[in-house]
């Protein structure tokens, strides 16, 4: 009885081992990047509010280089959203005090993408806190817009340009 029930634990292992090894193959990332500008003179301490344009995903172009196609995908979460000023020269992120990023798209209601509160960081790139929200029909779509909600601690006297790169996790079959 005793080597019965080693040898089911061994199968239990070896097929979850394997579920897990079919499912690393199964996963890429997609990346993606647009900028924002924070205008000199913003409110301070208030909070305001950014739409970007709108985002192209070109995601069937790398669901095809991944082997796949847009309905064969399962799951889609944002692994990354890193931000960094890319003008004026210098400029650091001490002047934020906070921000949430959303994400819409066509028919899809707008959620939560990723936030950070309390940002003291005296350098020009920061990581967010990302949301585990499922962004399939997102990613899916032909495009997306985000909307910035910011609160800058200190008064702006020129206008701030700061990159958003995303990268989303993607699991999906293969054709």
């Amino acid at each position: 009885m005793k080597v019965k029930s080693s040898l089911l634990l061994i199968c239990i292992l070896i097929t979850g081992f394997s579920c897990e090894q079919i499912n690393d193959l199964l996963t890429f990332n997609v990346k993606s990047s647009t900028s924002i500008t924070i205008p000199a003179s913003s409110p301070l301490s208030l909070p305001f509010e950014m739409m970007t344009p709108e985002i192209q995903t070109g995601s069937s172009q790398d669901f095809e280089n991944n082997n796949t196609r847009a309905d064969l995908v399962k799951d889609v979460k944002l692994e990354e959203l890193k931000m960094t000023i890319t003008a004026p020269e210098g400029k650091t992120f001490s002047f934020l005090k906070s921000i949430q990023i959303y994400i819409s798209a066509e028919n899809k209601d707008e959620i939560l993408l990723a936030s950070a509160e309390n940002i003291s960081s005296a350098t020009n790139t920061i990581s967010l806190a990302t949301t585990q929200e499922k962004l399939d029909e997102y990613i899916k779509a032909n495009g997306y817009r985000l909307r910035t909600k910011t609160v800058t601690r200190e008064t702006l006297t020129r206008d701030v340009t700061i990159k958003i790169d995303m990268k989303y996790k993607v699991t999906a079959d293969v054709l």
